[in-house]
């Protein structure tokens, strides 16, 4: 009996990697983990893989897509952010992510021949100085048209040869199917993220979407207001006041989530922000997230002083006490969110702060939780509207940390 022939051993291991993408990755959650176990079993199964790349398409807010690249030796894949301005660089233009966004089908570029013969790219050049004598890029399509970009290099003399190519593009549909579902379970928990933000987006992906379920959570509640705004919107162009919004947003939410709070909602020019109180630090950390925004605000006004506009100013009310966090709205439209007596007294205080002539305003509840560990200034019992007696009030100064 004859010993089966190479090509034969290279589609038969071909046919186990497909069989091992179709049934063996229901577990695994990331496509990049994916992606470099199959770059590693198409190795063992024969095909002289020396690099590999997936390019992928994202709705993102700060990012175009993602590149996984995997190369030879390699336990797990490197992963790089693509920009929205790529494709004015030229580290885009005339690449083969170009040309197959572009339309085209197959890009195949033989590295060992002539380079004055082949395509002109610095990407056709590294990989000649890293040894690869050839290249192949696909694209992999997904549902509606969906078109992402794989590669595939070599260093073997004389490149892949046809078995190789036969068994390379046999992975094609399945490690489609297996990139879209990881990709769009990746796109529903950043939609989620970006929009309700980290906690809520995960409770909701958890199943939490039946109209009036929710929780009660002690937290630490921020409200914040812009001042002065209906004069802004009404005076300067719109696209100037887009920028100005996003940049206050920028200066005010940076701070609250890097110091563990999350932020609801933004309200026009306003924002809702918790900091659940499970955290030990929580209230000190709400304060220190008022001290970093309130940089962040005076270096923005500091710039935009430099063309002509007007400072931001802005009032924070604060408040800590129990509040019901889940899902209110009509039957078909739901909004994940927080509400209470507390959340109120957190607004009420905001609207105080211009009264008080205070640009930061805590209730006694929770001036009683950091004073001390800040510098609190008393600013006597103010009426506060909705409620039956005078609230003691505090301003702070960001900043005064003892």
């Amino acid at each position: 009996m004859s010993a089966p022939r190479n090509d034969e051993l290279i589609h038969s291991g071909s046919d186990g990697v497909v069989d091992w993408l179709t049934n063996g990755t229901r577990d695994q959650r990331f496509i990049d983990n994916i992606f470099a176990e199959m770059c590693i079993r198409l190795q063992q199964a024969g095909i002289p893989l020396k690099r590999s790349t997936l390019h992928v398409m994202i709705q993102h807010p700060q990012w175009l897509g993602a590149r996984f690249m995997w190369s030879d030796g390699m336990r797990e894949a490197e992963i790089a952010r693509v920009d929205f301005d790529v494709r004015e660089r030229s580290e885009y233009i005339g690449s083969p992510a170009n040309e197959m966004f572009d339309g085209a089908t197959e890009v195949r570029e033989n590295l060992e021949r002539n380079p004055a013969l082949g395509r002109k790219h610095a990407l056709y050049d590294e990989m000649r100085a890293k040894g690869l004598t050839d290249y192949v890029a696909w694209p992999l399509y997904h549902t509606l048209g969906k078109r992402h970009l794989v590669t595939f290099s070599t260093d073997r003399p004389g490149g892949f040869d046809d078995a190789h190519v036969a068994a390379l593009k046999k992975v094609l549909p399945v490690l489609a199917l297996v990139s879209e579902i990881r990709i769009k379970n990746r796109l529903a928990r950043t939609l989620l993220e970006t929009y309700v933000g980290t906690h809520a987006g995960e409770l909701i992906l958890a199943g939490a979407t039946r109209r009036g379920t929710g929780t009660t959570v002690r937290a630490a509640i921020m409200i914040c207001d812009l001042r002065d705004f209906t004069k802004i919107s009404d005076n300067w162009p719109r696209d100037d006041v887009i920028d100005l919004l996003n940049d206050y947003f920028d200066a005010m939410s940076d701070p609250i989530v890097r110091h563990g709070g999350e932020i609801l909602k933004f309200i026009g020019d306003g924002l809702l922000a918790i900091f659940p109180l499970h955290e030990p630090n929580a209230c000190a950390n709400l304060l220190r997230a008022v001290t970093e925004a309130r940089r962040a605000m005076a270096a923005l006004n500091e710039r935009n002083n430099g063309t002509g506009r007007a400072p931001m100013n802005y009032g924070i009310g604060v408040h800590v006490g129990d509040v019901m966090y889940g899902n209110i709205g009509s039957t078909s439209r739901l909004d994940f969110t927080v509400i209470g007596p507390a959340v109120n007294m957190a607004s009420r205080l905001e609207t105080l702060t211009k009264q008080v002539g205070r640009p930061v305003l805590l209730s006694r509840d929770f001036a009683e939780l950091v004073a001390p560990e800040f510098e609190l200034e008393r600013v006597g019992r103010h009426a506060v509207r909705g409620f039956s007696e005078p609230i003691e009030l505090f301003a702070f100064q960001p900043g005064a940390e003892t």
